[in-house]
């Protein structure tokens, strides 16, 4: 466990404890909060150097190897949750210096940079190779035009786009006595390991684990960063990125009352610039009453609520608040 002398006096402010191994940060976090252990009314964050039972949406597992981040941040909140706010936080992350180094190092090389893919992750779609014999040379996966002439007619058949997972975001509500009272967001970047997920691990999932280490791998060795950050350096702009994301999430809520929407418009405008999934044909899978419904369209960003917009090829916008998302090409 690194000595307390390499945690920042920012991270002593919001109560941080750092533990060698956890079951789950979310949970035992839950847990303190819930038993009086620790005070709802104050922020507090845990972060482990592994996880024995960590966990993903839906119940998923998460595996957690070391050299990542596992970090869960407790905040008061005083307004229902909504879509946005997993948004939010993706976005805030998105901003962190080592990602925003990369990506510009990404793009100067014509690559695909990290986003934010709704609802609650943060990583890229990399065209796949095979593609090549498949989409006209200087046309990419992005242009729509091109992928409806190539798409085959059987929803069944088409090949699905491995979506590389840099990060996850859990969010769960806090309650004391039948009362919301905050909220856990918990994150797992990964740093310098990426889980090597197989078929069962992946739990049906389209994606891959990719690390931060992996990504500045890609690039040519003259513009690698020589080092990435430390996991306390992480866990600081992490925390500063959370409560910015917190922040901002308040600030809508002032918004709605009033009915003004300059912070709802300044999200919706830079989450656009960073909509890992804008411009893609998806094939999104919903669960009702236990029977699956599968919509295919072009994404084309989120609404005011946090749903996801689908342009299906009749051109009606399918508005959608939950699913599973495979790109299809």
């Amino acid at each position: 466990m690194p000595p307390l002398t390499s945690f920042s006096p920012y991270l002593s402010e919001l109560n941080h404890r750092h533990v060698a191994s956890s079951a789950s940060t979310n949970s035992e976090l839950i847990e303190a909060l819930q038993n009086g252990s620790l005070d709802v009314a104050t922020v507090h964050v845990l972060t482990a150097e592994t996880q024995s039972a960590g966990r993903g949406q839906h119940g998923r597992s998460w595996q957690s190897p070391r050299g990542n981040v596992y970090l869960s941040l407790y905040h008061p909140v005083h307004m229902p949750i909504s879509g946005l706010l997993s948004l939010i936080i993706g976005l805030e992350l998105a901003k962190m210096p080592i990602i925003q180094t990369l990506n510009e190092q990404l793009q100067a090389q014509g690559l695909t940079p990290i986003g934010v893919k709704w609802a609650n992750d943060l990583g890229f779609y990399q065209q796949a190779q095979s593609q090549s014999e498949e989409l006209p040379k200087e046309q990419s996966i992005t242009d729509s035009s091109v992928l409806d002439s190539v798409l085959d007619s059987d929803v069944a058949n088409q090949r699905k786009l491995p979506f590389n997972k840099l990060a996850g975001i859990l969010i769960e509500p806090v309650t004391k006595t039948g009362r919301l009272v905050g909220v856990v967001l918990g994150i797992g970047l990964n740093v310098q390991a990426a889980p090597k997920l197989t078929t069962q691990t992946s739990e049906g999932m389209s994606y891959q684990a990719i690390s931060l280490q992996d990504i500045n791998e890609m690039l040519p060795l003259k513009t690698r960063s020589a080092s990435l950050p430390d996991l306390p350096m992480l866990y600081q702009q992490m925390c500063k990125a959370l409560m910015a994301a917190m922040t901002r999430f308040e600030y809508l809520g002032i918004e709605q009352p009033t009915g003004h929407t300059y912070y709802l418009d300044s999200f919706l405008e830079q989450f656009a610039m960073m909509d890992a999934l804008s411009g893609l044909r998806l094939r999104v899978t919903q669960d009702y009453n236990n029977e699956e419904k599968v919509v295919t369209g072009i994404a084309c960003g989120v609404d005011t609520h946090g749903c996801l917009q689908l342009r299906q090829d009749s051109g009606k916008i399918s508005t959608l608040f939950t699913g599973r998302i495979d790109v299809i090409y």
